[in-house]
């Protein structure tokens, strides 16, 4: 499995980013994808998550109304659109692939797979 991620940046408060995972080496069903996103001396923590069964969604408290995440069956690619961005959502932001059993409730540690990170600054 290979995710390859882009479109990070810095970007000014209110902003908007869209962020892309490229998937590849999987046709799984089932499992899911995430996103989640890790600042300097923080925990990673999940931002966004969709399942492959039927392409539910779930976004943490945190960024919900604000990110969206979706996909690209075409073009085997997980989109994570940010809008209305803050300070706080300054971190690396990486994509995972969790296989079945797991799903959207798993935790990063259980992730499969991950991408190497893009990183997104929202200046101030």
């Amino acid at each position: 499995v290979q995710l390859v991620e882009s479109g990070g940046g810095l970007v000014q408060v209110g902003g908007s980013l869209r962020l892309s995972c490229e998937v590849s080496g999987i046709s799984a069903k089932d499992g899911a994808i995430g996103w989640f996103r890790q600042a300097p001396g923080k925990e990673r923590e999940g931002v966004a998550c969709r399942w492959n069964s039927d392409g539910s969604t779930k976004h943490s408290d945190s960024v919900k109304g604000r990110f969206t995440i979706s996909k690209d069956n075409a073009k085997n690619t997980v989109y994570l659109q940010m809008t209305n961005l803050k300070p706080e959502d300054t971190a690396v932001y990486y994509c995972g692939v969790v296989e079945w059993p797991g799903g959207c409730g798993s935790s990063w540690r259980n992730y499969d797979s991950w991408g190497q990170g893009t990183q997104v600054t929202v200046s101030s």
